[in-house]
């Protein structure tokens, strides 16, 4: 059972994959990221008690705001927070729903 709440706030996720991904990406590689932020693990594995990436799509990096452009611009800035050797993101994540806002 989960407990599903709903919110009126806007929210970005950001995917955060080692580079190479979906072709041939290398694993292995330690993740560190702040603690109590709202990051979804997807492609990691622990291992001796530590977060190392295990798949092409790491992290799903996600922030919400009152408005879709701060809600992004927070889950970029948290993006620069967690770290990890070969991660790749893409810097266009949101623009097309913001550029259908302007109409």
């Amino acid at each position: 059972d989960c407990e599903v709440k709903f919110s009126d706030k806007n929210a970005c996720c950001v995917i955060m994959a080692s580079k190479g991904y979906p072709e041939s990406y290398e694993k292995g590689y330690e993740i560190t990221m702040p603690d109590g932020e709202l990051i979804y693990v997807a492609g990691a594995a622990l291992k001796d008690g530590k977060l190392l990436t295990s798949g092409g799509r790491v992290l799903g990096v996600t922030a919400t705001a009152g408005d879709l452009k701060t809600a992004i611009d927070k889950a970029y800035a948290l993006t620069e927070k967690v770290h990890f050797g070969n991660a790749y993101k893409r810097s266009d994540i949101g623009q097309k729903a913001l550029k259908a806002l302007e109409v």
